[in-house]
């Protein structure tokens, strides 16, 4: 069995539809013994570029292993289906099983962390301040050395 990327995108007036639609393409992957690694909801987000006047859309991804004849069958419900806007299906030499950047993010934002409180801009200013002092460093006891 091959591992697999799939990304798809419901249009945004069919968000309601897609647990029953993510379900759905699950059990296609999944009837002959394959297995999704992991499962992202990204939500609603706004798309580069406008899809048939439409600017935002709804994102899906899956990380599944299963053989290529169910990959190809849910491409071509995809095909079929008028509320998934794109699809893309990518191919991996390995299981994709942590969260990815994105969905990290998503879910700071949910836990209320979406705006740094005082202690991390303060960090974060802190490491600016640190990054010019280090290259220096080594500079100087380079020329303690030569001096020595």
């Amino acid at each position: 069995m091959n591992h697999y990327e799939i990304l798809f995108i419901v249009h945004p007036d069919q968000s309601d539809q897609v647990p029953p639609l993510v379900e759905k393409y699950k059990g296609m992957l999944t009837q002959n013994g394959g297995t999704v690694h992991r499962e992202e909801d990204w939500g609603r987000r706004k798309l580069a570029y406008p899809i048939n006047k439409v600017h935002k859309g709804h994102y899906v991804l899956l990380n599944v292993e299963c053989d290529a004849a169910e990959v190809d069958e849910m491409a071509e419900a995809f095909r079929f289906n008028d509320a998934i806007l794109r699809h893309m299906v990518v191919r991996k030499e390995k299981a994709e099983t942590e969260p990815t950047q994105i969905y990290k993010s998503l879910k700071e934002k949910d836990k209320g962390g979406g705006e740094r409180g005082p202690s991390e801009r303060s960090q974060g200013s802190e490491d600016k301040a640190e990054a010019p002092a280090e290259p220096s460093e080594p500079e100087e006891s380079a020329e303690a050395t030569e001096t020595e």
